[in-house]
């Protein structure tokens, strides 16, 4: 496996919790998928998971180099967790494109974590080793 991209974002959650009670829907649904919306919206306090998805999309974005250009949108990188499993930031759409341009995966290995006031994600966008002259040699 090589790494491809690193990405990291630390977000405060007072501003998230803010910003969604400003713009509550409106903003969840340009940022968030369904799930992600679900899932966070099942915990006891939405605003912590919610921060820290945004920091995933952040350093997902950080980690294939391009930020919100080339007609990349929030949703296009989505956090998935399965029962018992590490995160993942599932790319789509043009993201995918791009990760897969530069050598990666369909998605990005994810760390999450948030305590206090942050919230932060750190991402890795890896892909498969590809024999160079010496490993040939080597056989």
């Amino acid at each position: 496996m090589t790494i491809k991209g690193v990405g990291v974002d630390l977000v405060r959650i007072p501003r998230m919790r803010r910003v969604v009670e400003r713009w509550q829907d409106r903003f969840l649904q340009r940022v968030f998928t369904a799930e992600e919306i679900a899932y966070c919206q099942g915990r006891r306090d939405p605003v912590p998971h919610l921060a820290a998805r945004f920091a995933a999309k952040e350093a997902g974005l950080k980690a294939l180099g391009i930020g919100l250009r080339f007609g990349v949108s929030w949703r296009e990188l989505e956090v998935r967790r399965e029962r018992g499993q590490a995160p993942v930031l599932v790319l789509s759409g043009k993201s995918r494109s791009i990760g897969e341009s530069l050598g990666g995966a369909h998605h990005l290995l994810l760390s999450l974590t948030h305590d206090g006031e942050y919230a932060l994600a750190h991402c890795l966008l890896v892909g498969e080793d590809t024999p160079g002259p010496s490993d040939e040699r080597a056989r």
